[in-house]
């Protein structure tokens, strides 16, 4: 079956790879890459489906799940946890599994991927409910793995997504809306964490990002929910008070402090020229979004 996949095909630019001189290398590379958000536009309609689950989930108290094995799976691990800091959403807002365990993200497990069952036990530890979105991901498109936690995703009714690097991937079949981005055959034939992990994070990034916009975490294209966890963004939330409200630094600087460090609610006091109390409550009020409150 493997020889039927784009995937797995061996490009025929690269066939002399071991002989190239390094700039060739990464010239040929380079060139590869630049394909790579052309095969995405060509699947944003169906990228706008899975954004729309998501909302819609976040919007009934549900969670946004990935699940994957090998490359594909890390991404998905990598993109959940990147959630919270960015825009302040609560650890189990956004989740993401990985055939074989967190073991598996610094070293193989090997068989993890081909165990269906494993799939629908993960979820099902989660207590996965039809208010979810699941997202299934592997660039096959045919991981065993995925294909069962998608199967068991649909008997408990929740929103399933796929996203495969194949055109009528095996796992298409199991998921309400499919998204399938050929990126072609590899620089280095069967590496999939090249082109097709590429087109993984993208898409990843756009849904996780067009999600929080679609529940109010940006205003203009500010990270107002961001978490100040460290120094560096301590200073970012600042900068995020001035760039929305048009205070100097200072100025910035003791409304972040009065909002008891929440960025949200800074704003909204400077451009409502209101107490904290009112401004939480105004922000209640508008479901967290500030062109609402406002």
């Amino acid at each position: 079956m493997l020889e039927k996949l784009t995937t797995e095909k061996r490009n025929e630019t690269t066939m002399n790879l071991d002989v190239m001189s390094i700039q060739e290398i990464l010239e040929t590379m380079n060139r590869e890459d630049q394909t790579v958000p052309q095969a995405i536009a060509m699947e944003l309609h169906s990228i706008e489906k899975a954004v729309q689950y998501v909302i819609q989930s976040f919007q009934e108290g549900g969670r946004l799940i990935y699940i994957g094995a090998g490359t594909s799976g890390r991404l998905g691990i990598l993109d959940a946890v990147e959630c919270k800091p960015t825009f302040g959403s609560p650890p189990e807002m956004v989740q993401g599994f990985l055939a074989g365990g967190m073991k598996a993200f610094t070293e193989a497990v090997e068989g993890a991927e081909d165990d269906e069952n494993q799939g629908e036990k993960d979820l099902a530890s989660i207590k996965l409910s039809e208010k979810d979105t699941v997202i299934g991901i592997a660039a096959s498109g045919r991981t065993p793995y995925v294909i069962g936690a998608l199967k068991y995703t649909s008997k408990i009714g929740a929103k399933t997504v796929s996203i495969s690097c194949n055109k009528n991937a095996e796992m298409s079949k199991y998921a309400k809306v499919k998204i399938e981005v050929e990126t072609g055959p590899e620089v280095l034939t069967g590496s999939t964490r090249l082109k097709a992990g590429t087109a993984q994070k993208l898409i990843l990034n756009m849904i996780s990002t067009a999600s929080m916009i679609g529940i109010g975490k940006v205003y203009k294209n500010l990270m107002v929910d961001v978490q100040s966890t460290n120094k560096k963004l301590v200073e970012r939330s600042k900068r995020i008070i001035m760039q929305a409200t048009d205070v100097d630094y200072d100025t910035a600087a003791d409304y972040f402090e009065e909002s008891h460090h929440n960025v949200k609610v800074a704003i909204v006091m400077i451009l409502l020229q209101c107490s904290y109390e009112k401004a939480l409550e105004s922000l209640k009020n508008a479901n967290g979004y500030i062109r609402k409150t406002l």
